[in-house]
């Protein structure tokens, strides 16, 4: 593989990543469907685009579930605590994991239910 063609495959893979961060733009659902429209289009350019996005969409489905049992939680106070950790948490991830595969590194997400294979 060239250089300009590896690079362009760790672009799409750091893209499933940081397209995660469109719910910081106030896209609703912006964190599942960003990864998800990269990873739909690209998933059969290159192995390594399919495997992180597959990874960045099993992350991002495992924190929605967390969000919506820390939000759950709210009534009893310590739900709001946990949704703030469970941001701060997504967001830094998502830069460690964007920066790791622009590098060429796969990247596994922590604490990730993996339900697309």
């Amino acid at each position: 593989m060239t250089n300009d063609v590896e690079q362009k495959v760790r672009n799409w893979g750091m893209l499933c990543h940081l397209g995660a961060l469109a719910a910081f733009l106030g896209i609703p659902l912006g964190h599942l469907l960003g990864p998800f429209i990269i990873w739909l289009i690209k998933k059969n350019d290159h192995p390594f685009i399919d495997e992180q996005g597959k990874e960045s969409l099993n992350f991002q489905i495992s924190m929605s579930i967390y969000s919506i049992v820390a939000v759950s939680l709210i009534l009893v106070k310590i739900g709001i605590i946990l949704l703030a950790g469970l941001l701060l948490a997504n967001f830094i991830l998502v830069v460690i994991a964007s920066v790791k595969t622009i590098n060429g590194v796969s990247y596994r997400y922590p604490l990730t239910i993996r339900l697309i294979k």
